[in-house]
C-alpha cells in the first residue's frame, strides 16, 4: 500500500461520511454532487490540517509497512471531516440566506 492510494482512500472515506450524512438528516443534504463535493474539500482539509500530528499517508507507511492504528486514525478524521464540513456549508448557506 502506498501513501498515494491511503490519501485516496481517506478522501472516499471522506465522501462516504459526507453523504451519509446528508442521506440521514435530510436538512444538511445539498443532493449527491453536492455532498460528494464537501466530502472531498472536508476530508483534505482535516488530513491537511491534522495530519501533521503523526497520522497522514507518508507517516502511515514511514517504516515500509502500515502502522494500522495511524490508519484508522486517519480514516476515522477523513470521515469527520466529510461530515463536518457538510454540516458547516449548510449553516453558511442558512447564514447567508438570512440578510
Amino acid at each position: 500500500m502506498t501513501p498515494t492510494i491511503i490519501a485516496l482512500t481517506s478522501i472516499l472515506i471522506g465522501i462516504i461520511g459526507a453523504n451519509l450524512t446528508g442521506f440521514v438528516y435530510k436538512k444538511y443534504s445539498f443532493g449527491s454532487i453536492g455532498n460528494t463535493i464537501a466530502g472531498v474539500f472536508g476530508s483534505v482539509l482535516f488530513i491537511k490540517s491534522f495530519g501533521r500530528l503523526g497520522f497522514d499517508p507518508i507517516a502511515i507507511m514511514e517504516l515500509g509497512s502500515v502502522d494500522f492504528n495511524l490508519l484508522i486514525i486517519n480514516f476515522l478524521v477523513s470521515f469527520s471531516g466529510g461530515v463536518i464540513a457538510l454540516i458547516l456549508i449548510q449553516k453558511l448557506k442558512t447564514l447567508m440566506n438570512k440578510n
